[in-house]
């Protein structure tokens, strides 16, 4: 601004129009901390930061949408680390053919639970499950779900929202999981709400990588909330 300043005086037909060009370079200089960088700078250290546990803030949505993923793998039961195979709340059995498998998995294991809780932590823009219930903790060694479900209700409840509608597809080569259905959405209505308003997909993977090929099994979760308070 400076050299900028002294460039053009040198052009100026009359001395005294230095004098307004140096002020302009002034009045820059003071404003440098007003610069972009430094006001967004400002503005970050005075936002708020909406802890665990807060409330929604005013104006919230009155609907909020969230999807959850969860994966496991499945191996023999019997093996560390491996819990018997426990699907939407349901204990699920193997045909008498067949091998039997749990899940390797930290708590229940249970993908479809988990698949909800974390949709329901996504759409009131929480951390996902695994930050709430670290698998490092021992506290959740086993644990069942219902532990999870319990808190992202209660969450729910901070916020003022209701499940309103949940969309959930299973996606496993095997065990058939046709049967056991209805008694997913029972839990799952008990667990979360949205009675008539639950519904459990289930289908195979077409023997296409590690799930199609029975080695693990998946859930994809979208759920509908509602603000009611």
């Amino acid at each position: 601004w400076v050299l900028w300043a002294m460039e053009r005086s040198q052009h100026a037909r009359k001395g005294r129009r230095l004098l307004p060009l140096l002020l302009c370079c002034l009045a820059a200089v003071a404003l440098v901390p007003l610069t972009p960088v430094s006001l967004l700078g400002r503005l970050w250290s005075s936002a708020t930061v909406r802890l665990r546990g807060s409330a929604e803030p005013a104006g919230s949505p009155p609907l909020l949408i969230g999807h959850g993923y969860d994966i496991h793998r499945l191996a023999p039961v019997g093996e560390p680390g491996v819990q018997p195979l426990v699907i939407g709340g349901v204990p699920i059995a193997w045909d008498p053919a067949e091998p039997e498998l749990g899940v390797v998995a930290h708590s229940d294991g249970d993908v479809v639970t988990h698949a909800v809780v974390d949709a329901i932590f996504g759409a009131l823009h929480l951390p996902d499950i695994g930050e709430f219930f670290p698998d490092t903790d021992p506290r959740w060694q086993g644990a069942s779900s219902a532990v999870f479900a319990d808190e992202a209700n209660r969450q729910l409840e901070i916020r003022g929202y209701v499940v309103s509608n949940v969309d959930i597809t299973v996606v496993a080569q095997r065990p058939k999981l046709q049967k056991y259905k209805p008694a997913m959405v029972w839990n799952l209505e008990k667990a979360f709400g949205a009675r008539g308003r639950t519904n459990v997909k289930a289908r195979t993977h077409e023997n296409v990588d590690a799930v199609g090929e029975g080695r693990a099994l998946e859930c994809h979760v979208v759920v509908l909330l509602k603000k009611v308070s």
